[in-house]
């Protein structure tokens, strides 16, 4: 038998590939594997645990991983990878996290917002559910966490600072159960604590319409002006003429507002309340919602007083009076969203406009573009590219819109790179 270290000169210096690859193919034949398994097949399984899960594998999930690609069974080879903590703790939560803050950080500690969203990826729930459902992942009560607090995120920053395992003690809890909005009126991960301190602090409430169109329907209001809708909603907060010139208003602040305002007013009755002095940067906040018989001093009405921000900007504007949301862009460019034939395009709060958002093409083909470039750790480039990503967005349609589904079958697309 040649020495293992005289092996290694048949490599050039910087071949580190085939070196890897040859050292993989002597672990198969000392553990007496068949002998179908190839390089290639152990290099994908290689490429494919690691896109998935982020960690290395041990030699046994190797092995069996390429015995399934060799078997023409990829998904199975991709379940596999996903079956390690790490997919869940790791790559699910840098997945989820840029979509809790507004600067769209990483590295923000584990929330309610992104603990849901790990839970119903790794439940198989369609993930249409993450905008309308009242659901809310906590940890189980085998761990000796803080309980789950409208006013502190230290119930999450335990399960992260433990280094729980989310793939064990991630549960499914009525989001209503736990917060201060109704069953009725919750939306998925648009009405926790993590998003309601991202996108109901201060300002008017559209922020979170934006950031929604952002992180799950991968676009933003600029692409999406259209000035020739209606400017009947447009509220009272925006200058007809800015600076003096009302062609800008025609132009510009009309294109967006028009569409913006109408979808926003879903989330008239929500607020993030805190304690601006003491507490700035609204640490201790907690999402409040104005129920029925709840009325704003400010406003007179169940809506909240940031509504009717700057009302004499413009007096004749749109003074919102409830939570009446309308899809104006269903009619003009903003058709190719794809809008569900099936739904009315109107309703009253946050959970309907849920349901119009996460219920469009534009929100399946989204999920599929951001699991791509989280797992081939690139943008969709090649015409191949693009391909895959309208296959993988039929299969999520056609599979319940389980997301776990769409990382094996990027993954697999990706694993031969």
């Amino acid at each position: 038998m040649i020495p293992f270290k005289t092996t290694f000169k048949w490599f050039g210096k910087n071949d580190h590939k085939k070196a890897s690859i040859f050292c993989t193919s002597l672990i198969v034949l000392s553990m007496g594997y068949s002998a179908n398994l190839t390089a290639g097949s152990l290099e994908q399984a290689k490429r494919l645990h690691d896109r998935l899960a982020g960690v290395p594998p041990s030699e046994q999930i190797i092995l069996d991983m390429a015995q399934l690609i060799d078997d023409n069974k990829p998904i199975e080879a991709a379940y596999m990878a996903m079956s390690s903590p790490a997919f869940y703790s790791s790559t699910l939560k840098l997945f989820a996290t840029p979509w809790t803050n507004i600067d769209q950080d990483s590295f923000e500690p584990l929330n309610d917002y992104s603990a849901t969203v790990i839970g119903m990826v790794r439940d198989d729930v369609d993930f249409r559910q993450i905008l309308q459902a009242d659901t809310v992942y906590v940890g189980d009560d085998t761990l000796n966490l803080p309980a789950y607090n409208t006013n502190n995120n230290a119930h999450y920053q335990a399960l992260e600072d433990g280094f729980i395992d989310l793939q064990q003690h991630l549960v499914a809890t009525s989001q209503s159960s736990v917060s201060n909005v109704p069953a009725d009126a919750t939306a998925g991960v648009l009405t926790t604590r993590a998003a309601a301190k991202a996108f109901f602090y201060l300002g008017t409430n559209r922020a979170m319409l934006r950031f929604t169109l952002m992180n799950h329907l991968c676009t933003d209001l600029e692409p999406l002006k259209d000035n020739s809708l209606p400017t009947d909603r447009i509220r009272q907060d925006v200058s007809r003429s800015p600076g003096g010139d009302s062609r800008l208003f025609i132009n510009n602040c009309s294109a967006c507002h028009t569409g913006m305002d109408p979808l926003a007013q879903a989330f008239a009755y929500y607020n993030y309340e805190f304690d601006l002095d003491n507490d700035p940067q609204g640490e201790s906040g907690a999402v409040v919602y104005n129920r029925a018989g709840q009325i704003d001093p400010e406003t007179g009405t169940r809506v909240q007083a940031k509504y009717h921000i700057n009302s004499t900007t413009f007096p004749y504007g749109f003074a919102t009076p409830d939570d009446e949301w309308q899809n104006y862009w269903r009619s003009g460019i903003n058709q190719h969203l794809g809008w569900s034939d099936s739904l009315p395009g109107k309703g009253y709060g946050a959970k309907s406009l849920g349901q119009e958002l996460a219920n469009s093409e534009a929100f399946a083909q989204c999920q599929v573009k951001k699991v791509f470039k989280a797992v081939c750790l690139r943008d969709a480039e090649s015409n191949a590219d693009l391909a895959q990503i309208s296959a993988s967005t039929d299969s999520f349609k056609q599979n319940g819109f389980q997301l776990k589904r769409t990382f094996a079958e990027v993954g697999n697309y990706c694993m031969g790179e």
